[in-house]
């Protein structure tokens, strides 16, 4: 089966919610699925991904859903990773050291934008750090 046919449904769900610069395409057994959207669409979405393929399993899929316009800093997040915890880091950065973790669900607070792909968050236990904002959700 084509991955565009698997997840037709979640396909055609970000097309009816109209996900801004919504790109569709696979390569090397592997189906992307880009733009940006509400923080409400943007969970919808991943409920979505997480019905067709339970506990994200099959490793075919990368969403890279942004939800960035309209946010300030104070606003409360949701970590929506896939199932595990989200890092917090020292830096914006993949290579600057892990600081802390976040885990799934968890609501944390926006300090500030790094920029659109790393925010620095606050969780209610106080660890600080950037994070990637593909796995941060704004609370409606």
């Amino acid at each position: 089966m084509a991955l565009q046919d698997k997840y037709k449904e979640l396909i055609d769900t970000a097309t009816a919610a109209g996900v801004n610069g919504l790109n569709v395409r696979e390569q090397d057994g592997v189906l992307y699925i880009d733009g940006a959207t509400s923080g409400t669409v943007k969970q919808q979405l991943w409920d979505t991904y997480e019905r067709l393929d339970p506990n994200y399993s099959s490793g075919d899929l990368v969403m890279n859903i942004n939800s960035v316009a309209g946010i300030s800093d104070g606003a409360k997040l949701k970590v929506t990773t896939n199932s595990s915890n989200l890092n917090i880091r020292k830096g914006p950065s993949t290579d600057d050291e892990i600081v802390g973790k976040a885990a799934r669900h968890e609501v944390v607070t926006l300090v500030s934008k790094a920029n659109d792909q790393w925010w620095l968050i606050k969780t209610d236990n106080g660890e600080e750090g950037y994070s990637f904002t593909q796995y941060l959700t704004p609370l409606s």
